[in-house]
């Protein structure tokens, strides 16, 4: 597990919330986006606003928070390349055990590491991990600019929704040589009129 840094701004300090049981508090933050937060294709930006709405909840394993993520993903659309963006507003929930909790429920479990458990760092829980397990598999796998999108002209590129009449006269490679035949015939035969 790596040490959790209170200065970052998706760790939180819980130790106003207390280890008593039933105790809650909500809290609101406006983050920057992490590096690395998306897809090759698409994602929120690093230092891009992120809204958080959380609300920690004091029980006996450690410390449930359940919030949701608003954020904007932009990347690009698949077919033609264009700017995409797309709204992000996720629901999440992770309980973060107390580190005594932790040790006792991987002796209990015995190495079975199946289950991923979100440790306290002491008071701090680091919430990146767990809002990109959130956001990442709601983003688009596929963006597209709007459903209907043509795409863009596999000979030249042009972008098909741009010109939806464009067209390249394509001749098969294999009758290239009979159309070679057909254009002379038909200057010869004007020649002979």
């Amino acid at each position: 597990m790596t040490q959790a840094d209170s200065r970052r701004p998706l760790v939180l300090d819980t130790r106003e919330l207390g280890r008593r049981p039933g105790n809650s508090l909500r809290l609101h933050r406006d983050v920057e986006a992490p590096a690395d937060f998306g897809t090759d294709v698409i994602g929120i930006e690093e230092g891009q606003p992120v809204g958080l709405d959380l609300r920690l909840e004091s029980v006996m394993e450690g410390v449930l928070i359940t919030g949701e993520v608003e954020a904007t993903a932009t990347g690009a659309c698949v077919r033609c390349l264009e700017d995409v963006t797309y709204p992000v507003q996720v629901h999440f929930q992770e309980l973060f055990v107390y580190a005594d909790r932790a040790a006792y429920h991987r002796e209990v479990a015995g190495g079975d590491d199946e289950d991923e458990l979100h440790e306290l760092d002491g008071d701090d829980a680091d919430l990146e991990p767990v809002l990109r397990d959130a956001v990442v598999p709601t983003l688009p796998f596929q963006p597209v600019c709007h459903e209907d999108c043509l795409g863009l002209c596999s000979e030249c590129g042009a972008r098909l929704d741009d010109d939806p009449d464009h067209h390249h006269e394509a001749i098969d490679p294999r009758w290239s040589a009979l159309v070679n035949l057909t254009e002379a015939g038909s200057a010869e035969d004007e020649k002979r009129n």
